[in-house]
């Protein structure tokens, strides 16, 4: 609908527009001469909300701006639209865990470990005690999450070592072509948001191009780490990445100078001669060599320990001592602006990886010294979260959903401090493809009055079902142009359905085929043929202490012909292989996992390594930065804290409110942050205003009277900044 208005409208010199954002609600005052301003009014809905729109442009002269164009709502406002009883799109909070082991968590058995709301989700839903990744680290896992797709059909599986992406400035990613639960989301009309780590890539080819950022892949809004948290991250920490690599470097280094400096010294004495000449291109090729080492691996809390909001840096080092209270007001403001409208919130955690982020109100408080700090302290935000549901009235038509991208890292040690998770009776831990321990995570869903409270299913699924489930729920479809690995689990989850859909579950090393699992519905045997194993070392210790990672292929693993065996439903330990002299069924198992085998490899088409080691290495024109390479480091959360995402805090902007009253009457921030704010909203007219702290509403009674009277009152226009 649309009406002609006046064609000329004059408005008073006093000037209030209240701005209603995403990000929360502003009073701004512009004290300024408008010139006449011209324009329809449009009536269209915002939300929940009917209302005005008035289009119009005008010349700011005071401020010295070009035209502008603004959507000016006035307040029009209806009341609110009553909210339908039957929710057809539900609300989804997919909660994902870092390193976190099975064993680590009180509903899968822990006594010590705190982790009561963990605990209260099982008890309110559904508690999958057979619940697999679909790879043992990071990057692969969570790719196939996102996408219901092994990682090895989008290329995100490596065939080296690098098993994971390494740097923010590598080239590889989760390729643009692959399609999130999130984007299907998205075209069904839902708010996504992706708070916490991603650690899927960020850039292809240049430094912005944010190819394989969250927000071409389906989230519409980002707050967290592009790559992972790390020792490095944590200044007073031992360094964490690539930790081997580092020492042949840094021998390697030493050697070459000592070298060059014998050289230099017997030239000097006259014992050697060798060429000046000669001696100054050792000497620059022993620079060069540390240069090209020691600017990446030099930097790495400068190039990997960043914090963005959408595709801006917010911190560059992160400032690790307030991550966690960020991330939870991030998390929590998602929900509140978007409490009117379908949304997908993934709070992906950085708990908990090390090097453990705990903040001194949960140091000390677990049995398990720091690692059960930070478990403690990561139950306690999924409490937060979900007193935030509640808060809001959501609870009844909000899916939520918790698990760990694998299993604990048993390897993770500093000196006695064991700094890893715990994988209960499960053998192995993390970056093992084929041993329980290292695939075998919690999986709780609780979705009230849809759900059966207190259920626990002993059925195989996966992380990579997911996908599916959520896009049926939001009312999509699963592409059908490529192969999705995921099931639907919502007939399982509601008891409709007595058995998983799946039959096999294949799990990988890398690109490197470790064991299948066999579900035998009829009988309801779960079996397991291993084709490779590591070595642990030292032997029998149950992991690869000596290495820090399980490799996947070469000396550090043994090929098992015919395959190790077992049945999981009696022996989910793992503990005592089966052979044909002690099972019956062996070679009709071994045979019927083979076809499967066969019939999965036809499914499989090549795709470009995306974790190759060209594309893993570090390119400095990819690197993010805030600044201009290579001076990389900002801190913008101390002006953005505000406003950027939270609805906890009202901040609102005045400019000479009433004269000698308006710079006194409130704490005053800075003006950084109007800067900021002005960035934020893309708005070049916000500059010349001061910021105050409005979140315990006015601190002078005197002011607050006078912008309450009604011939103030009716001069405030309400603004939707887009």
């Amino acid at each position: 609908m649309s009406e002609e208005v006046d064609p000329i409208l004059s408005f008073p010199e006093q000037l209030f527009i209240n701005i209603q954002s995403h990000e929360g609600s502003h009073l701004l005052h512009v004290n300024s001469h408008v010139r006449p301003l011209t324009g329809n009014l449009e009536t269209i809905r915002k939300g929940d909300f009917k209302v005005m729109v008035l289009k119009f442009s005008s010349s700011l002269h005071q401020f010295g701006s070009p035209l502008v164009t603004l959507l000016v709502f006035g307040l029009f406002l209806q009341a609110p639209f009553t909210q339908p009883s039957t929710i057809t799109q539900p609300n989804f909070v997919l909660l994902l865990a870092d390193d976190l082991g099975i064993g680590d968590v009180g509903c899968y058995g822990n006594d010590t470990i705190r982790t009561p709301n963990i605990d209260r989700l099982a008890k309110e839903g559904v508690k999958l005690t057979q619940h697999i990744a679909a790879a043992p680290l990071c990057t692969p896992s969570r790719a196939a999450f996102l996408t219901g797709r092994y990682p090895l059909r989008s290329g995100m599986d490596a065939i080296n070592d690098y098993r994971v992406i390494f740097w923010n400035a590598g080239s590889g990613g989760l390729p643009p072509n692959e399609t999130t639960f999130a984007k299907i989301l998205q075209h069904q009309g839902y708010s996504t948001g992706l708070i916490g780590k991603w650690h899927q890539g960020v850039n292809c080819e240049s430094r912005n191009d944010h190819c394989h950022h969250p927000l071409k892949h389906g989230f519409d809004y980002f707050y967290g780490m592009p790559f992972t948290l790390i020792s490095d991250c944590q200044p007073t920490e031992t360094p964490e990445m690539d930790r081997a690599f580092r020492r042949k470097l840094w021998l390697s280094t030493q050697m070459i100078g000592l070298i060059t400096f014998t050289a230099v010294l017997g030239r000097l004495t006259g014992l050697i001669s060798v060429p000046w000449k000669t001696l100054s291109c050792l000497a620059g090729f022993s620079l060069l060599f540390f240069i090209s080492w020691f600017s990446s691996y030099g930097f790495v809390r400068y190039w990997n320990c960043i914090m963005m909001r959408n595709h801006g840096i917010t911190e560059q080092p992160m400032v690790t001592d307030r991550t966690t209270s960020l991330i939870l007001r991030e998390s929590i403001s998602f929900i509140e602006r978007n409490k009117h409208k379908p949304f997908l919130l993934f709070l992906s955690f950085l708990h908990s990886h090390t090097p453990l982020l705990t903040t001194k109100e949960f140091l000390g408080r677990s049995r398990h010294g720091l690692y059960g700090d930070n478990v403690e302290e990561m139950d306690w935000m999924v409490g937060q979260v979900l007193d935030a549901i509640d808060k809001e009235g959501l609870k009844d038509t909000t899916l939520v959903y918790f698990a760990s991208d694998h299993g604990g890292w048993l390897e993770r040690q500093e000196g006695k401090r064991q700094l890893g998770g715990w994988n209960g009776i499960y053998k192995g831990g993390k970056a093992m493809g084929g041993w329980e321990g290292g695939i075998r995570v919690p999986g709780i869903f609780r979705w009230p009055g849809v759900l059966p409270a207190g259920t626990v299913i002993d059925e195989p699924t996966s992380l990579m079902d997911i996908y599916p489930t959520v896009v049926h729920l939001a009312g999509g479809a699963v592409p059908q142009d490529r192969v999705i690995d995921g099931r639907d689990l919502l007939p399982l989850l509601r008891g409709t359905a007595a058995h998983s859909e799946h039959e096999f579950l294949f799990h990988y090393c890398g690109v490197h085929l470790h064991a299948v699992r066999w579900h035998q519905k009829d009988t309801g045997a779960v079996w397991k043929a291993h084709y490779v194993t590591p070595i642990f070392s030292p032997p029998g210790a149950g992991a690869c202490y000596e290495r820090g990672f399980c490799p996947c292929f070469g000396e550090g693993v043994t090929h098992h012909e015919p395959p190790l065996l077992f049945e999981l439903s009696q022996d989910p330990s793992e503990a005592k292989a089966l052979s044909a002299d002690t099972e019956p069924l062996f070679d009709t198992v071994l045979r019927r996992i083979g076809r499967a085998i066969e019939e999965h490899r036809r499914t499989l088409t090549p795709v470009p390594e995306q974790l190759s080691v060209s594309n893993v290495v570090w390119k400095p024109w990819l690197q993010p930065c805030c600044g201009t390479f290579p001076f990389c480091w900002c801190d913008k959360e101390d002006t953005t804290a505000g406003f950027a995402a939270s609805a906890l805090e009202k901040f609102f902007l005045i400019q000479h409110v009433f004269p000698g009253e308006g710079r006194e009457a409130l704490p005053w921030r800075s003006q950084d942050e109007v800067n900021a704010f002005a960035h934020f909203f893309k708005q070049d007219w916000c500059l010349p205003i001061t910021l105050y702290d409005m979140s315990h509403g006015f601190d002078n009674p005197s002011l607050e009277a006078k912008i309450r009277k009604p011939e103030v009152k009716r001069k405030v226009t309400t603004v939707f900044l887009q």
